[in-house]
């Protein structure tokens, strides 16, 4: 359904985008994760034809993105970060103004109106002014111009951005409704988004994907070198040296501090290493207490800041 192919994307000296691949398949709810400036907006815009690349080639359909983005654009329903709203409208001006530019049919209008409104919960406020509207019905009636003209293909840049909890979950709810019918990609920093609602995850940091697969495909990569965290009494600094001479430590980190002397420790050991009896030997022999220790669960907000630290 979307191919993209070796995609470049500089600004003068800077690159954005350095050379990335992958694709999307019909029916498919693709998450795109990234640290802020990572390329994901960029990505989203070229595969939009809103920006050409400078090198590479997206295809959505079979269809070149430079020569014929017209037709693509008439495949795609765009949500940018921030909702492209007129504030002095009214909800139903708005999408019957939405439904024009798109060149629906006016004996259609009125029956794509209802329905979009009810597929996104906004008839309650279609005669609202949109200045009214709180950042929940605004994010809804973004999805509903996005929907407007039946794309095949969905494009969220942040849809849940500045929502509260309630919200979040509306949305979400909704983005799973749609993607029942639609191809989707969108981008988020909400990590508990992803596992709830994609299939497939692309990370993506310094203009480089660094992680692909599902979500507990990523996590299952990360869960293969064992976690551990431990709080332990004693010198930061003996603590740290002594553990880190331990056989089998790929990497530690200090989680968080309680005082002077007691720190909580995560700790990676190379995969397939259960370190526990290790641990509480060296921990013993040193004279140090244990406050606390616990075999940790990989999350994937740990697979995010492994892949983009």
């Amino acid at each position: 359904m979307i191919e993209i192919k070796n995609l470049t994307k500089k600004f003068g000296s800077e690159t954005v985008l350095n050379n990335i691949s992958f694709e999307v398949k019909r029916g498919e709810i693709l998450g795109f994760l990234g640290p802020n400036g990572a390329g994901k907006t960029t990505t989203m815009k070229i595969i939009t034809s809103f920006w050409s690349a400078t090198s590479g080639q997206v295809k959505i359909d079979g269809l070149d993105g430079e020569k014929d983005s017209l037709s693509i654009k008439k495949k795609i329903g765009y949500l940018p970060e921030t909702v492209p709203l007129y504030d002095d409208m009214r909800v139903y001006e708005y999408m019957k103004f939405i439904a024009e530019i798109r060149g629906i049919p006016k004996s259609e209008i009125k029956k794509r109106i209802k329905k979009v409104s009810e597929e996104c919960g906004i008839r309650k406020v279609i005669r609202k002014p949109i200045e009214e509207l709180s950042k929940g019905y605004r994010q809804r009636i973004g999805l509903a111009q996005a929907i407007m003209h039946e794309p095949d293909i969905l494009i969220l840049d942040e849809p849940t951005t500045g929502l509260d909890p309630n919200q979040i979950a509306e949305i979400r709810d909704l983005i799973k409704k749609i993607g029942k019918e639609k191809t989707i990609i969108f981008s988020t920093h909400i990590l508990s988004e992803v596992s709830a609602v994609c299939d497939r995850v692309i990370i993506i940091n310094e203009g480089k994907i660094v992680g692909e697969g599902s979500p507990q495909e990523l996590i299952n990569k990360i869960k293969s070198s064992g976690m551990i965290y431990v709080k332990i009494k004693g010198n930061k600094e003996e603590v740290l040296d002594k553990l880190k001479a331990m056989e089998n430590v790929e990497k530690i980190d200090i989680k968080d501090k309680e005082s002077a002397d007691i720190y909580g420790y995560n700790i990676k050991s190379k995969p397939g290493v259960d370190l526990r009896e290790y641990l509480s030997t060296t921990v013993m022999d040193s004279g140090w207490s244990i406050l606390e220790f616990n075999k940790k669960e990989v999350s994937l907000e740990d697979v995010f800041r492994e892949l983009t630290k």
